[in-house]
């Protein structure tokens, strides 16, 4: 039997290659890999309303946050900044001035006889007296103004451009807007008051030193007033 040459060997082996069938590839453990499912249209859209309900969820939940750090900010009795929500405001607002050179003016202003009014008459005739305080300051001021509660009876207010002149000026006025109020409780007619301290604010001032000094003006003033002839 003949040796069939080079080309004719060749030309045989292709010829049995031709009916070749090609092996799936094989994984690193030898098995199969499976073939990729088909992309389904309506898996796709079954998981719309999950979005959607997760999308709520979501906008809810942020709602709820707003509402706490609002509450956490908030004197729930007078509905006006406590000392944290003030205080926030106020270091906001001093920022502004550092950056844009403008001014204001601090004011905290104490109640007075407001221990002895709960003492007397009990918590809920206090309340009135600080519900009714916070009025007459409000009459007193712009809305652009801020009056926040530091703390049982002292209140503290951020007013915008005014110069220690006028600043002054306004912390007189509201001290005769609380001396002007009246209350009677248990048929007995009760008058309050309040003492105020003024801090002058402007480029390169500071929260913490402004309160302090607008406090230690309060207590020189509230000093004076048990002086002053009634």
């Amino acid at each position: 039997m003949k040796k069939k040459t080079g080309a004719a060997a060749r030309s045989a082996l292709k010829g049995r290659n031709t009916g070749v069938r090609k092996v799936a590839p094989r994984s690193a453990t030898g098995a199969k890999r499976p073939a990729p499912a088909p992309r389904s249209s309506s898996s796709t859209h079954d998981a719309k309303p999950t979005i959607r309900r997760l999308r709520t969820q979501l906008s809810h939940a942020l709602a709820r946050i707003e509402e706490l750090e609002a509450s956490a900010h908030t004197d729930f009795l007078l509905d006006i900044p406590n000392r944290r929500g003030f205080e926030c405001e106020l270091h906001r607002s001093i920022a502004y001035i550092n950056r844009y050179h403008a001014s204001g003016a601090l004011i905290v202003l104490d109640v007075d006889r407001l221990k002895p009014i709960n003492d007397a008459f009990g918590h809920a005739a206090g309340d009135e007296v600080l519900k009714s305080v916070v009025a007459a300051l409000s009459d007193q001021v712009r809305s652009s103004d801020i009056i926040g509660r530091l703390g049982g009876d002292e209140f503290a207010l951020f007013l915008w451009n005014l110069t220690e002149t006028d600043a002054k000026a306004k912390a007189a006025s509201l001290e005769q807007a609380v001396d002007r109020l009246t209350f009677t409780f248990r048929g007995t007619k009760i008058t309050a008051g309040a003492s105020a301290g003024v801090a002058i604010l402007g480029p390169h001032t500071h929260a913490d030193r402004a309160l302090e000094e607008a406090d230690r003006a309060m207590y020189v003033r509230k000093a004076q007033r048990r002086h002053e002839t009634p």
